[in-house]
């Protein structure tokens, strides 16, 4: 049984190598910083330099180089999602006087969190998830309208210099992971895990951007976009897109439960992250990471509410630095709690609630601002603080037993607050088996 378990794991293994040599060329992390390109946002210009000849205008902003920390916060929110529990929806206590494995609970446990019970010595749960993530706001601001202020170089010379563009910018990202994941009853209160994400992230970026004559009212040609058609004009757009797909962080847990009887247990873990995905198309945060955590049980009969604590400290990442040379800083860590309780209602089935909060320790954090151009005009745009902020979920499913030892399992994860990059409702879909 044992052998049979090993040889799913080094499957499931390779399917992720295989994934992730799919992968795209382009690096996603760099696909907002270089949006403009590497120069910045230019415009045309007749304007004459001393020395007789023209020159294209650059703008800059802390908009392009700022929103690199879009990068962290995808990461700090990758870092926040809850694996499935890697639990098996079965456990088992062995029973001297009869001299057999019995199961110990009678609810299939949660499903974003865990349980304290151990799966028993020798028994193996191999499992798959799905989750959707369509990612619509940041610290509640809508994603589909972003909007960001680039100034002149030399911009408090006045003049033409005063002149500004604005930008409404639209970002969609979506992650798409799925997480295969093995429990190994290493005793009869010691288990071993590996969870095994496979993640595709699409993201794209367009901004709109159009020129405020702010110092040249009636001089277009000092400031335009040439549009091909011989006018001086105002807008443009900008475009880029990307797609990554492969195997993401391994996690390896191992959970002890000392305390354990009729009507209360308690586990002590660790979670060990490798950082195997790739940072720089935003699969894997690029650090590791460790999260030891403690879990209380109870039983009440069909009903067992559960309490999770955890602390995440993560390592140095390109990601919380700068992608584009190499350049690494520390990851936020975080305090993970979750409190819950799944419900037995029939020998089948399961319901499962839970409330998952996550306290990021100083994180870049985006702010509303307003710019005031040299002519009074104001515009809408943002900015970027750090310190550290709760994000609040709630998740609610169910596990059903259509036979033998399957379970089919269902749950949405919705968000309860809007700080952070957020999804408003998360679907997901898993199976496991128990061995």
């Amino acid at each position: 049984m044992l052998r049979k378990s090993v040889v799913l794991a080094v499957g499931v293994v390779l399917w992720g190598s295989a994934l992730a040599s799919a992968q795209d060329s382009g690096k996603l992390a760099l696909l907002i910083p270089g949006l403009y390109g590497p120069d910045g946002l230019k415009v045309e210009s007749q304007a004459r330099l001393p020395d007789g000849s023209t020159h294209s205008a650059h703008f800059n902003s802390a908009f392009q180089a700022e929103f690199t920390q879009f990068n962290i916060a995808l990461a700090s929110q990758l870092a926040a999602i809850p694996l499935p529990s890697p639990a098996s929806g079965f456990t088992y206590t062995f029973d001297s006087s009869l001299g057999v494995f019995q199961r110990s609970t009678q609810s299939f446990g949660p499903i974003l969190t865990e349980r304290a019970e151990t799966v028993g010595k020798g028994k193996v749960t191999f499992g798959v998830t799905y989750q959707h993530f369509g990612f619509d706001s940041l610290e509640g601001l809508s994603l589909g309208s972003v909007p960001a202020v680039f100034t002149h170089d030399d911009a408090q010379l006045g003049g033409g210099r005063s002149d500004l563009v604005t930008t409404a910018n639209s970002i969609e990202a979506a992650v798409d992971q799925s997480v295969a994941f093995l429990s190994y009853g290493l005793g009869s209160r010691l288990d071993l895990s590996v969870a095994v994400p496979f993640v595709s992230v699409d993201l794209a970026a367009r901004s709109e951007a159009q020129v405020q004559r702010v110092g040249t009212v009636t001089s277009p040609a000092t400031h335009y976009y040439d549009d091909g058609s011989g006018t001086f004009g105002t807008t443009t757009t900008y475009l880029r897109s990307g797609h990554a797909s492969g195997i993401g962080d391994v996690v390896v847990r191992l959970k002890a439960n000392p305390v354990r009887n009729d009507s209360i247990a308690l586990a002590l873990g660790i979670d060990g992250r490798i950082p195997t995905g790739d940072e720089e198309d935003l699969l894997g945060l690029g650090a590791f990471g460790v999260k030891p955590f403690a879990v209380l049980s109870f039983s009440q009969g069909r009903v067992a509410p559960h309490l999770n604590v955890a602390y995440l400290w993560n390592g140095k990442s390109a990601l919380a630095g700068d992608v584009a040379t190499g350049r690494k800083e520390d990851l936020p860590d975080q305090v993970q709690y979750a409190v819950g309780a799944d419900i037995g209602v029939a020998k089948r089935l399961t319901l499962a609630f839970d409330f998952l909060g996550t306290y990021v320790i100083d994180s870049p954090r985006l702010v509303r601002e307003t710019f005031t151009a040299a002519n009074g005009q104001s515009f809408p745009q943002i900015g970027f603080v750090k310190e550290s902020y709760n994000l609040a979920n709630g998740a609610a499913g169910f596990k059903f037993n259509p036979v033998g030892r399957l379970l089919v399992d269902f749950n949405v994860l919705f968000k309860l607050d809007s700080a952070g990059l957020r999804d408003k409702v998360t679907p997901l879909f898993g199976i496991e088996y128990a061995f």
